[in-house]
């Protein structure tokens, strides 16, 4: 199980902030993923957005559903749609056992981030969620407030 974790060298190019708020982030998967060159040139602008974008199944394969990729400028007549769905690129086995986890659990695979990696690839961080009640959110909230509130306490007095 290769578990995705970016290293210095690895250059963001768009991130999910609301997932970990909005889903429990159960596993991570890096995927590659099949863009145009224009695609390409704007991600590298870094004003793609994958806020409201999730994985989803088709025929022939796991694809990045509603991200956003604006157009590039200077690609003219060349260009690409802003929100098509893009293949993302697995290995069989982990394509399995991800959609068996979406299947059988009711599990969402949803985008963390978009980034390239040393080699100057784009990959896109996947992570298999599950989602938060409002009652998770609001309890994630209160610990995050006091962890908070007691790194101050401690500061303070210490």
């Amino acid at each position: 199980m290769a578990t995705a974790h970016h290293r210095e060298t690895d250059k963001l190019a768009a991130q999910n902030r609301r997932a970990r708020h909005d889903y429990f982030i159960e596993d991570t998967v890096e995927a590659g993923v099949m863009l145009l060159g224009s695609e390409v040139k704007s991600l590298r602008a870094g004003r793609a957005s994958i806020a409201e974008s999730y994985a989803a199944q088709q025929a022939d394969g796991l694809y990045l559903v509603n991200a956003y990729i604006p157009e590039y400028e200077a690609a003219n007549r060349l260009n690409h749609a802003p929100k098509r769905a893009r293949k993302l690129l697995l290995h069989r086995r982990e394509l399995g056992r991800l959609l068996g986890a979406v299947q059988r659990e009711g599990m969402t695979l949803v985008p963390l981030s978009i980034y390239f990696n040393a080699r100057g690839i784009a990959k896109v961080q996947l992570g298999l969620a599950k989602g938060k009640r409002k009652g998770d959110k609001r309890e994630a909230e209160k610990e995050r407030d006091w962890s908070r509130d007691r790194a101050r306490l401690l500061r303070d007095r210490g």
